[in-house]
């Protein structure tokens, strides 16, 4: 099945999960024995299985102890900057956060009739 915008939540979550018992079992690996190497409770992997939702920190513990976490490249590759801002920054990264400054103090530090 390929990942479209059209499908449900609740199909991708299905999916994810049949995949992910598919590579356990390619492993030849127990669910009770995953969930250990993963740090995971057997019922989290269990509920993951089966296209229930579980925490994104224990979908990556699978992931790693299935040997998928360099997958996660393709999932969510590294955002790139278009060429339109690249040109306006002229490859300038910025280096700092700029801070508000407090106006109300420089403000009150100046009043009519002080100008001479």
């Amino acid at each position: 099945m390929k990942f479209i915008n059209t499908l449900t939540d609740d199909t991708v979550l299905k999916e994810i999960g049949t995949r992910l018992s598919r590579s356990r079992l390619n492993l030849n690996k127990t669910q009770a024995q995953l969930a250990e190497e993963a740090g995971v409770s057997h019922r989290t992997l269990s509920r993951a299985e089966h296209g229930e939702s579980i925490q994104l920190s224990s979908l990556v513990r699978i992931l790693r102890a299935l040997d998928l976490l360099k997958n996660l490249d393709a999932l969510v590759s590294s955002p790139v900057t278009s060429p339109i801002q690249q040109l306006k920054s002229q490859g300038r990264q910025r280096q700092r956060a700029s801070s508000k400054k407090d106006t109300a103090a420089s403000e009150a530090s100046w009043s009519w009739g002080d100008d001479s």
